[in-house]
Order: C-alpha cells, then sequence, then structure tokens
C-alpha cells in the first residue's frame, strides 16, 4: 500500500515538480473543459496513453495502449495477380493506361477486403481502438467551478487541471509514467476530507468490468476478423486514498471524505510485437503486477523518476526566440493565442512551443522498444479509428519520423525501424507472389499484422514504393549517427529493398530510362489527351527519386562496410539510367509523371514530384539551381492550401528553397484554428484543433511532426552532396525570428549544434561531435575554431565552407577571428 505520510523533502519535491512554469513556449492553457477529444489533453508514455478532458463535475480520461488493434494475421496477397503483371506492363508501354488500369483494378489487388476501404475494425486488417474510458463522477457535479485553469506542462510531461467549488480548491494531476509503465491520476482539495466521487472504468463494446480484490477490471477481446477473437486486452484501476473511505459500488469504487487520492491505471494486450504471429500472455496478471508495484511507491518517488526520465529527452533539444512578446501570452489559451495570430497580433513564443509540442507528442507516443507512432501517434477515442489509425506509407509515418534525427531524438526514431524489420519479413512473400521479384516491398496501407499486399483499390493502393521509403529511414539514422555498427544490421533490409526495385524496373520506349511499372504518382490522377482520368502509370518522379535515394543508400552502405562490390557497382549503373527529374514543358514545374500529362488537381494535397527536395536532398538551390526553381514553380502552383499534413510538408519545402518567409507563411496557415462558427469542429477544415493537434481533418498527427522538421530546417540545414552544415538557411524575415538560440539541434555525420543569433547574425557557436567526423560548415571568412582547452583548431576555408577535423566526444567553440 502506498504511503499517504509524505515527508517534508518529498512534499517539497511534489511541489517543485508540479510548480507551473510561467514560459509560454512549454505550457499549454486551456481556460474550460474539454468539450471534445481535440480539446483534451495528451500524455503518454510511448506505450500507455491518456486524453486529460479536465472536467471538474464528470470527469472523462481516454485511455489508449499502444498494441489496441483488432484484426489478424492474414494471406491478402492473390495469387492471380502475377498472370496478368506482363499483360498491364505491355499496356503501359503501349501508352494504354486506362486499360491497363482496368487490369490492375481487376486483377492486382488484394485478396479479400483489405483495409475495408479505410473502416477496418471488423475485418481482418483490423484497425487501432480506444482502450476505453476512465470516469470520475465528483459528488459534488451540480455545484459550478469556478477559477478554472488546465495545463499542460511539456517539460515535466503533466496535466494539471485546478478548480474552485464553495471555497474548496481542488486539483488533479495526470501523468504517464515509463519507469513504472502506469498511468497515475492524482486527486487532492485544500479542505481535508473534500474528496467525494465514484470512479471506474468503460468500454463501450467487446468489454467486462468487474470488481476484485478492491480493484476494478477491465477485460476483453477485441474482433479479429469475421467476429474471430482476436487481441486480449485487460486494464486495472487501483485507488488509494489518504483517509476517507473507500467502497465497491457496482463496477465503481467509491470514496467518500478523502483528503488524497491516487487513481493507478495500467493496461496490457497479448499482442506481441513484433512477432505477431503467435499471441503473448494472458495480459490481466501483468497489468495487475505493474499497478500493484507502483501502489506499493509513493507519488512523489514515481513524479522525480517520471520527470527524470521524460526530461532527459525533452531537454536534448530547446529553441527559445529572444522576442518581448512572451509576457503578453502566458496567460492566455491555446485557442486565444491561435485566433491572436489569425487577426494578426504578436505571439513569438507559438514557434518553439509548436516545435516543443511535436517534439514532446514524439516522446510521448514512440519509445525505443515499443510500436511506432501511429496515424494518430497513441491517441484514439475512436473504435473506428479514421483510416483504421494505421500506417500510410505514402508519406504519413514517415513523416512522424522526419523530425527526429535533427531534434536530437533519436532513440524514439527505434520503433520506425524494427516495424522495417517485421514489413521486411512479410514483404518478402509479397514481393514473390505479385512481381516474381528478390528483396522485399510494401505498397501504401500496412498495420502491426504484416499486410503488405496492394490496398482494394489499385487507383491508390498499387503504389509499390511505400517500403522503399520506409527502408531510407535507416539510412537517415546512419547519417546522423555514422553507427557503423547499426548500418551493418540493417545492411540487409537495406539490400532487400534495392533488390526489390532493381527486379521491378523495366525499360520505357521513349528513352530507354528504367522505371517502376505499374505503379501510380500516390493519390494524384492525370487527364490523358482525350479527357480520360487516369491514376496507374510508368515511372512516376517521386518512385524515381525514391530510387535513387534508396539504390545510392544501398551502394554506399556496401562501400562504408566493404562488402558486396559487384554488387554495389551493379546498383550504381542502374542508378545512371533511372529516368531523371524533368521540368515540366507545360509549367515550368518539376514533371510529375513520366509523360507531361494534365493534372487533375493542379492544387493536389500530396507534392510528389517534390520528394528530391525534401526529404531526400537531390534538389537544391546550390547543386541543381535548375531543378531547384522548377521545384518553386510546382511550388506556386500547388498553392498554400491542403490538408494539415500537406501544408506541414511545405513548410520543409520552402525552407529548403531557402524562403524563410514563405515557410513562415506556411507555419501560420497550419495555425489556423480548425472551426465552425464558434465551435471547435472535428472535421470542419485543416489547421489546428484547440489542444495543438494538427487537422487533417479529422486529427492526423504527422503534421504535428512534419511541422516540428519544418522549422527544423529553418535553422539548421545540411543536406546535399557535401554534406556541408548551413546555420540559419530559411530564416523568416519577422521581428520575432532577429534573435534567438537552439541548443541540441543535429546535423549529419553525428554534430550537435548550440548557437544563439543576434541581429540574424549567429553570435556563439559550440559543436559537439560524436562520431569523430570531419565537420564542414558555412560561416564567414575569418572564423576561428578552438578545442575544448581553448586551443585553435586547424582548419581550412574555401569557397566559404569552414573544414576541420573532430575527435569523437569533442567539443568545439567557433569565434569571429
Amino acid at each position: 500500500m502506498i504511503s499517504m505520510k509524505y515527508s517534508i523533502l518529498q512534499t517539497i519535491m511534489i511541489a517543485c515538480f508540479t510548480s507551473v512554469s510561467a514560459q509560454s513556449d512549454l505550457t499549454l492553457r486551456f481556460n474550460e473543459p474539454a468539450k471534445h477529444f481535440t480539446a483534451s489533453s495528451p500524455v503518454g508514455n510511448g506505450r500507455l496513453g491518456a486524453m486529460v478532458f479536465g472536467n471538474p463535475g464528470a470527469e472523462r480520461i481516454v485511455l489508449n495502449e499502444i498494441s489496441m488493434w483488432s484484426g489478424g494475421v492474414e494471406d491478402a496477397n492473390s495469387k492471380e495477380a502475377i498472370k496478368y503483371l506482363p499483360q498491364i506492363r505491355e499496356l503501359l508501354l503501349a501508352g494504354k493506361n486506362i486499360e491497363a488500369q482496368e487490369v490492375l483494378q481487376k486483377y492486382f489487388v488484394c485478396k479479400g477486403p483489405g483495409s475495408g476501404f479505410g473502416a477496418g475494425a471488423n475485418v481482418k486488417f483490423g484497425c487501432y481502438q480506444t482502450l476505453g474510458d476512465l470516469f470520475i463522477r465528483w459528488q459534488d457535479s451540480a455545484v459550478a467551478a469556478q477559477q478554472y485553469q488546465r495545463i499542460l506542462q511539456l517539460d515535466s510531461a503533466i496535466t494539471r487541471t485546478t478548480w474552485v467549488k464553495n471555497g474548496v480548491t481542488f486539483k488533479e494531476e495526470v501523468l504517464v509514467s515509463a519507469p513504472q509503465q502506469v498511468i497515475l491520476v492524482r486527486l487532492s482539495a485544500s479542505r481535508p476530507g473534500a474528496l467525494n466521487f465514484r470512479t471506474g472504468l468503460f468500454r463501450r463494446e467487446r468489454a467486462e468490468i468487474k470488481t476484485r480484490d478492491g480493484m476494478v477490471e477491465l477485460t476483453g477481446a477485441l474482433n479479429g476478423g469475421n467476429d474471430d477473437a482476436g487481441v486480449k486486452y485487460a486494464s486495472v484501476l487501483k485507488v488509494i486514498n489518504k483517509n476517507g473511505k473507500q467502497r465497491v459500488t457496482g463496477n465503481e469504487l467509491e470514496i467518500q471524505n478523502a483528503d488524497e487520492c491516487l487513481l493507478v491505471i495500467g493496461a496490457h494486450t497479448n499482442l506481441n510485437w513484433p512477432d505477431v504471429e503467435t499471441p503473448g500472455p494472458d495480459p490481466l496478471p501483468a497489468t495487475k503486477a505493474d499497478v500493484n508495484k507502483a501502489a506499493s511507491k509513493s507519488y512523489a518517488t514515481m513524479l522525480s523518476a517520471h520527470v527524470k526520465d521524460f526530461s532527459a529527452l525533452f531537454k536534448r533539444c530547446q529553441l527559445t526566440l529572444n522576442d518581448g512578446s512572451y509576457k503578453a501570452v502566458e496567460n492566455l489559451s491555446v485557442m486565444e493565442r491561435l485566433q491572436r495570430l489569425q487577426q494578426g497580433g504578436k505571439d513569438a513564443a507559438m514557434v518553439p512551443l509548436y516545435f516543443n509540442f511535436g517534439r514532446y507528442l514524439l516522446i510521448s507516443s514512440s519509445r525505443e522498444g515499443g510500436m511506432p507512432a501511429n496515424l494518430q501517434g497513441l491517441w484514439a477515442e475512436e473504435y473506428q479509428t479514421p483510416w483504421n489509425g494505421d500506417y500510410h506509407l505514402d508519406i504519413n509515418v514517415q513523416m512522424n519520423y522526419w523530425p527526429a534525427e535533427v531534434t536530437n531524438l533519436s532513440a524514439c526514431h527505434q520503433p520506425m525501424f524494427t516495424l522495417t524489420k517485421q514489413m521486411a519479413r512479410f514483404g518478402a512473400e509479397t514481393a514473390r507472389t505479385y512481381y516474381n521479384a528478390r528483396g522485399w516491398m510494401a505498397h501504401v496501407i500496412y498495420n502491426p499484422w504484416g499486410f503488405t499486399a496492394p490496398g482494394e483499390g489499385a487507383s491508390w493502393g498499387s503504389a509499390l514504393t511505400g517500403g522503399a521509403w520506409v527502408a531510407t529511414h535507416l539510412w537517415r539514422h546512419y547519417q546522423y549517427t555514422n553507427d557503423q555498427a547499426f548500418l551493418r544490421s540493417v545492411y540487409p533490409l537495406l539490400k532487400g529493398a534495392a533488390d526489390f526495385y532493381r527486379d521491378i524496373l523495366i525499360t520505357e520506349p521513349s528513352h530507354n530510362w528504367l522505371v517502376t511499372a505499374p505503379s501510380n504518382s500516390p493519390e494524384n490522377a492525370y487527364i490523358l489527351p482525350d479527357g480520360r482520368e487516369g491514376q496507374t502509370c510508368m515511372g512516376p518522379t517521386m518512385d524515381m527519386q525514391i530510387g535513387r535515394e534508396l539504390l545510392s543508400a544501398g551502394a554506399e552502405a556496401a562501400a562504408i562496410l566493404n562488402v558486396d562490390k559487384a554488387w554495389a557497382d551493379s546498383v550504381k549503373t542502374v542508378v545512371s539510367r533511372l529516368a531523371p527529374n524533368q521540368v515540366s514543358p507545360s509549367f515550368g514545374g518539376v514533371q510529375e509523371w513520366l509523360v507531361d500529362y494534365k493534372e487533375a488537381d493542379p492544387h493536389h494535397r500530396h507534392v510528389s514530384p517534390l520528394y528530391g527536395l525534401y526529404p531526400y536532398d537531390e534538389i537544391t538551390p546550390w547543386d541543381t539551381p535548375e531543378m531547384a526553381a522548377a521545384a518553386r514553380k510546382t511550388l506556386e502552383r500547388r498553392g498554400d492550401a491542403g490538408t494539415g499534413w500537406s501544408r506541414a510538408w511545405k513548410i520543409a519545402f520552402w525552407s529548403r528553397l531557402g524562403d524563410g518567409d514563405h515557410a513562415y507563411k506556411m507555419l501560420k496557415e497550419l495555425w489556423a484554428p480548425a472551426v465552425a462558427g464558434s465551435e471547435i469542429s472535428m472535421n470542419s477544415g485543416a489547421g489546428t484543433y484547440a489542444n495543438l493537434f494538427c487537422a487533417h481533418p479529422p486529427f492526423q498527427i504527422d503534421g504535428n511532426f512534419g511541422a516540428v522538421a519544418g522549422i527544423a530546417e529553418m535553422l539548421l540545414q545540411s543536406h546535399g552532396k557535401e554534406n556541408v552544415i548551413r546555420l540559419l538557411p530559411a530564416l523568416p524575415s519577422d521581428g520575432q525570428f532577429a534573435s534567438g538560440n537552439i541548443k541540441g539541434i543535429c546535423a549529419v555525420n553525428g554534430f550537435q549544434l548550440d548557437f544563439s543569433w543576434k541581429n540574424r547574425q549567429v553570435d556563439q557557436l559550440s559543436i559537439l561531435s560524436t562520431s569523430g567526423a570531419v565537420c564542414k560548415i558555412s560561416l564567414p571568412e575569418g572564423s576561428v575554431v578552438k578545442d575544448q582547452q581553448g586551443k585553435v583548431v586547424k582548419h581550412t576555408y574555401n569557397n566559404g565552407v569552414l573544414t576541420f577535423s573532430t575527435k569523437k566526444g569533442g567539443r568545439y567553440t567557433i569565434v569571429k577571428g
């Protein structure tokens, strides 16, 4: 039993850790209880999540466990499809795209219902689902609350709600502990004996709720498809009260006249990630063990461990803008701040707040050893999540991890690598079945059950480079860390993805280029000269760009590891024959398809032909100025509108082009309140909800993550042929950006940088070398490099680039000469 007799020291610790920071770049404030999910406060530890509504009458906390997936492993690969591959390709080579698409749609799709057209909760594909709800029904629910405030503190990962009733101040603190693997809800009041409430767990379907041994147990099994029993889950609630009485009332626990209460909630499933073919053990014993272990510790001890664990990741990278407007917004709610910006008001703290919030979400939804963040990260209230809450491979899951390396959260990238390994295992069969190809692949939609087949609709589901795009994250991690042990461990995955890509290439007749076939440019459509609309094609530009990145990475990895020289040489030959980027004769932008088709939607949300601008780096203003100019025309033609994640992508695009003002414009477009009249609505419009969640709409977390990566691109870039570090390459001209500082931002080759700037010029600069690589950085002539002892380090200066050797673990400062 947890001790409620805290020592003076413990009380001081609690006060310290739960104190409200005045910093408006670290605090999300709310002036009313959440009326809907996208106004509630998210907390999580990578596996368990909670959304706190903060209602002082009848509190609702949505509970999540990241492996709450319906469905199960299935063989969705059509054994008939391969018979039609030659016919489809022959039609494409003959320019008969629509006829090829008709065959593709009929035969070259998955076996069975696939994702259920995005509603797969009750088919084998399954969907991510809510665990359920924790309810707290206060006895004084009819009494109006006063002095209401709800705060989410990002640097300590705690959400706190306070209110006053009948002269008594009540406080609710919620955190999700990674060390303890439980959700903790601490309730307290300023007057002894003032806590009177009932609490319990609830799930609308496929659930059994009962009380046993002083705990509430929620157990059940999700639909495994066709009403077969699927994933088993268990959640347990235990309440520890200081003074007062506790009794069981139905399936709830009733607390009377307590001074303090601690609610401990645990949960597990038997989904055995990533070896999902074999279920894990009954989840109830492990859940009870977690809860009982936590209940044996003091809240102060668990709070201290939680803050230490979370802040160790969060504080690795911190951004500040040195503007005087921070104070003006520190007491405003999130929605008041968003509306203030839309009305032209100033809020310099919003940029670092959004940056900090995105990193907070990644830490909270993706931890080493766990499952990766899905379309909603970790948080969902639905039993049928939008688009199944799955892993979309035509940008969405990749965008989730764009900020991981550059913002010093490399450890949070690890679940993506586990996903890749699992995908390769299942995707090898799909490669053989559909394409008679070596290696492995995946199409557009993926789930924890290893679904790598095409989708049920060929117009969107037949894009075949989803797995290749995922594999590039392995290379990106190596680029940032220079970790050869990691590269050696994932090299077979890179090589397997490259082998598949090579095997599906065919030679197109006009230029004898190698191209993918059949494929499409993610979710976009073209119009043929005869007016017919199609999606199926050969060699869309994105496929070619992904292929160049993947194959080049595979060849370079082989050279670094000193293996497979003949294979790497053959790969380089293939790269030289891939269809190149083309400038569209019709409008001067980057051509999206092999042929300069008319676009069915010139303003389409996917900007697929600019993959080579970001996240890949084969298009840069300094290496390929002609293609960079074409990329600008593409962006101008696409326009600034789009879904939330599309606007986030455009932040990175404009930053890569060095246009900080347009990048900031896109960031402000992303911050547009997603409203319908005076109410925030789940489906009203693209932008941002009341809790800073990104509105697709509906809620999709990739826009939050993509925007963080875009902000990082404004401040530091290290891509291109030479991997030169460039500081402030796209700093907006708005005065709030004139001075600031960032600590712990990362560049390729294992460099971590702390720097500040004044009057838009770098003022102080410190570089930590984690790998001992040669550092190349663009700085004014006359800059001097010094080591930790203050000794000048030998360096060269050529064409604006300062180059010097580093030692692993060495820290260097660069000062003006």
